[in-house]
């Protein structure tokens, strides 16, 4: 395995993502159809358009994330680029799993939408949300929740990268970690633009629920091997693939341990699909000498397209 396909989670939405690709190539256009469709609302018109607040909502955001990646998969396979591996960052990992033919879009599409408002509803708006901590290593990372606790839950909920962890929890608890951790040396606290506290145990029932969803969709054995968030490994079977699934909504994401394993298989280069640029920075602190390129627009592809042909990989 020299190539793997990463695609991005919530938070690397913005306003126009998938136009460009979608006023150039029919094969894009088909999968923003596809998806309108599947919803019965325009969700490429918010894609496009926004209003930015409607995109930021959990509900509307999943899909048009998944929507846009999967947008920018069809492009990328129409220039005969393909791959062995895949992960995806939480959200991400449904369009991984769609690229590896385990989940048909349209369904994934519904599914991701579920998945918002189930999330969404989890606890009260407002009640909770996610910060990343940056410059502390994972040991003082527990010291921080540790400390943070008394002022409310809180749990670490995503592993992105060495120095960078995100802390999922009640507003109270979170305020105070940024404190303790600013104490602690951390160089930078971001709160991020999501409106719950999402991979923590705060939202163990919308897994439940989740599960009830995913009875009613179809799910097969991927065509190639795909990362789960949850363990950091593959998943290769039906089962498999929903049994994670159901466990990374209230389930930290491993997504260093992810990249390690796949570094470990023989990856060499990583391709990010979709909106953004996050997950090439990540993987960049993980593996420094990995390379990593992404595909979101024409001049994103023709680069990757240029490198690809360079290294002899297309």
């Amino acid at each position: 395995m020299r190539v793997a396909f990463v695609f991005p989670g919530q938070g690397s939405q913005y306003v126009g993502m998938g136009r460009d690709f979608c006023e150039r190539y029919p094969e894009a256009q088909k999968v923003f159809a596809e998806a309108d469709a599947a919803l019965g609302f325009p969700l490429s018109l918010l894609c496009f358009e926004g209003p930015k607040e409607e995109l930021q909502k959990t509900v509307n955001t999943q899909p048009a994330v998944l929507t846009a990646s999967i947008a920018a998969l069809a492009v990328l396979r129409s220039h005969g680029v393909g791959t062995d591996v895949a992960a995806g960052h939480s959200l991400g990992e449904y369009a991984a799993l769609v690229a590896a033919g385990a989940l048909d879009f349209a369904a994934a599409v519904r599914l991701t939408r579920r998945r918002g408002q189930l999330m969404q509803e989890a606890v009260p708006l407002g009640s909770g949300g996610m910060v990343a901590i940056l410059g502390l290593d994972r040991e003082r990372i527990k010291d921080v929740v540790r400390a943070a606790r008394g002022k409310g839950f809180i749990e670490a909920a995503n592993f992105n990268a060495p120095g960078q962890v995100v802390l999922s929890g009640e507003t109270t608890a979170l305020e105070e970690a940024v404190r303790v951790a600013r104490e602690a040396g951390a160089k930078k606290s971001v709160i991020l633009p999501v409106s719950g506290p999402f991979h923590s145990s705060l939202i163990r029932r919308a897994s439940e629920l989740f599960a009830v969803e995913l009875e009613k969709v179809q799910l097969r054995k991927p065509a190639f091997p795909v990362v789960a968030n949850v363990t950091g490994d593959y998943v290769t079977t039906a089962s498999e693939v929903r049994s994670a699934l159901i466990r990374q909504i209230h389930s930290p994401v491993l997504w260093e341990e992810s990249i390690r394993r796949l570094v470990k298989d023989g990856v060499e280069t990583f391709i990010e699909v979709g909106p953004g640029k996050v997950l090439c920075g990540l993987i960049k602190r993980i593996a420094p000498g990995v390379n990593c390129c992404n595909v979101e627009d024409q001049a994103s592809l023709e680069a990757t397209l240029s490198f690809l042909r360079k290294t002899g990989l297309l």
